[in-house]
């Protein structure tokens, strides 16, 4: 039996962007919700959502290991010697400390491409996501049809 909901693309994309390592993205396969919860959450609550056989769906996150990949590959494209100067040194952890958004809010434009990248990056690995997990979002399925 087909279940039809529907999926709200910008708070998937927000849970699939997510970085903090102490909240797990869930979601609900019957309602189309995206919730989240504290990763340390009461046992009781991790065994109830066990016993719901494959209604709720982690939603994964995007760890420092992806987003420094992702950095790297656009470090790989990028033709400004300053900020590849800059961004490799932030990004070798040595002092003096700098943030990579940090550095790249005095560079707009390549701040825009980073943010182009990474959307692309997020809206690829949400729609994988979905066909991996039968999933369907009315985007998918009309453009399918077309």
């Amino acid at each position: 039996m087909i279940h039809s909901v529907a999926i709200a693309w910008s708070d998937l994309l927000g849970a699939f962007s997510n970085m903090e390592q102490d909240r797990v993205y869930f979601f609900d396969r019957m309602t189309g919700e995206i919730f989240s919860v504290r990763s340390d959450s009461e046992d009781s609550f991790w065994d109830e959502l066990e016993q719901q056989q494959g209604r709720f769906l982690e939603i994964p996150s995007l760890d420092v290991a992806t987003e420094r990949t992702l950095i790297n590959g656009f470090l790989a494209k990028q033709a400004n010697q300053e900020l590849r100067s800059l961004l490799d040194h932030a990004l070798s952890g040595q002092p003096p400390y700098a943030k990579a958004a940090d550095i790249l809010s005095f560079f707009p434009d390549e701040e825009r491409q980073l943010a182009e990248l990474r959307d692309t990056f997020v809206s690829d690995r949400v729609k994988h996501w979905l066909e991996e997990n039968e999933l369907f979002s009315m985007s998918t399925s009309l453009s399918a049809v077309h």
